[in-house]
């Protein structure tokens, strides 16, 4: 299940530029796991939100998953949503509460 706007986060080294630029504008990061069913719904949801979104693979990538709950404080959880704002989470959400709606009026009030 492969989806060109999903954009693979794979090392640590590359949150640095996502951090970095959630001072310009507001910042997805995705973390799913693609052996979990409600991951799976989520991404379903992801899907339809418009524009690039930072994935991080959980399963594949579990350094960088701690890694940003490490930097923003927020436990993980998966799979998870965090809209990042000015190098910090200014949203988040976890498994069924990930809607595509919920998510675009979270970047527009980041925004």
């Amino acid at each position: 299940m492969t989806n060109e706007r999903f954009t693979p986060v794979a090392a640590v080294a590359e949150l640095d530029s996502l951090f970095a630029q959630s001072r310009d504008e507001p910042v997805i990061l995705f973390k799913h796991d693609p052996y979990c069913p409600i991951s799976a719904a989520a991404y379903r949801q992801m899907s339809r939100i418009t524009g690039e979104i930072p994935l991080i693979d959980v399963a594949r990538a579990k350094d960088v998953a701690r890694e940003v709950a490490e930097r923003t404080g927020v436990k993980h959880e998966s799979p998870q949503v965090l809209v990042l704002r000015d190098g910090r989470a200014a949203w988040s959400a976890s498994h069924y509460d990930i809607t595509a709606d919920a998510v675009t009026e979270a970047v527009a009030q980041a925004g």
